[in-house]
């Protein structure tokens, strides 16, 4: 029997973070529903028997009938095909949400916060889903699995071995607990990066695309098939779209014309949405704002400056001058502020003025 793994999708999330940038929430919410039908397509192709989604399929606050109906219409694209939802903290299945509300294809199982065993041949199936925004205790690691001669699957979203408060408070689990009930397979969500390994039984697919530049690189779905007393699993690739970080270190370029030179000079992957990091030593005061509307690569949608400025300060703090008593005192200040940029900012302007 074969099966496929996603979570975290977040269709109609607000994609804040992106917002300041014209027309790119629109180009992910578009790549979204690309995506998702890439997955179906995949099923149908493959004869896939189940899908599970660990949580985060939709955002509560956001979420419109038009993305639901579009969803659920997908699904009845694959009647063979048994699909298990366990909502999230993002789409908890609480009293107004569409889980409830909604009528969903007959092929679709959506779980709640009462733990819930679904037999299917020699496999069972547990599941739980969040009926709230918050989950401390789910009760999951109270589980007695009384069939450890079938193949034991729980699909659930959760924090693995939460240690911050704040991750506390999305059913945290620990990793060696699951270990020792023996699962055959945990289905998770929640964490927007993959931890997959060839050998590993307690999955996260990661975002099924990536949402911004907190999540870089590769997202997808997990393909497994389940044998007699074994399962196989191979993690596959879908989002066309990248968020990538490139860095370009600056110490021998001298000037904001020829920065942008060689920004422009970068060898970039088109469909790619790139943060470019400048490091180094700077010469020249940079103005990312300015820079990045100049540049020519309209795929290039941030530049951070973590440069630092090229004079040595505790040399020059140390001189019986001018420029020596206005380091020293910017130096001092420093000491006493978190805004240490701010100063440092105001001594490159500061040594520049000083030096014209």
């Amino acid at each position: 029997m074969k099966f496929v793994h996603i979570a975290d999708m977040h269709f109609d999330s607000s994609l804040s973070s992106l917002s300041e940038i014209e027309g790119l929430t629109e180009k992910i919410r578009l790549e979204q529903r690309e995506i998702f039908r890439k997955i179906i397509n995949y099923i149908k192709e493959n004869k896939i028997e189940l899908l599970f989604i660990a949580g985060d399929l939709y955002e509560q606050k956001y979420i419109r009938e038009t993305t639901i109906e579009y969803i659920n219409n997908l699904f009845k694209e694959i009647p063979e095909t048994k699909i298990f939802i366990a909502p999230g903290n993002h789409d908890p299945n609480i009293k107004n949400s569409y889980y409830q509300k909604f009528n969903w294809n007959e092929n679709v199982k959506i779980f709640n916060s009462k733990i819930e065993k679904i037999e299917l041949n020699n496999i069972n199936i547990y599941g739980y889903g969040f009926e709230d925004y918050y989950c401390k205790n789910s009760g999951i690691e109270e589980i007695n699995l009384d069939e450890k001669n079938k193949i034991n699957i729980l699909i659930t979203h959760a924090s693995l071995d939460a240690s911050k408060t704040e991750d506390m408070q999305y059913n945290p689990i620990s990793k060696n607990k699951l270990e020792e009930m023996g699962f055959n397979y945990v289905a998770l969500g929640h964490i927007h990066k993959n931890n997959y390994e060839k050998n590993n039984k307690i999955i996260y697919p990661g975002s099924t695309i990536g949402l911004g530049f907190d999540e870089l690189g590769k997202h997808g779905m997990i393909v497994g098939e389940i044998f007699e007393n074994k399962i196989e699993t191979e993690f596959i690739p879908l989002n066309n779209i990248e968020f990538c970080e490139r860095e370009l270190d600056i110490t021998e370029i001298n000037s904001e014309e020829e920065l942008i030179e060689k920004i422009n000079e970068l060898n970039l992957i088109e469909n790619n949405l790139y943060k470019i990091i400048l490091i180094g030593k700077r010469n020249f005061i940079i103005d990312s704002q300015k820079i990045i509307k100049l540049i020519n690569k309209k795929n290039i949608l941030k530049i951070k400056d973590f440069t630092k400025i090229k004079y040595n300060l505790e040399e020059i703090s140390k001189q019986q001058s001018l420029k020596g008593i206005f380091v020293k005192k910017c130096l001092e200040e420093m000491q006493n502020t978190e805004n240490k940029e701010i100063i440092e900012n105001a001594i490159e302007y500061g040594l520049e003025a000083l030096e014209g």
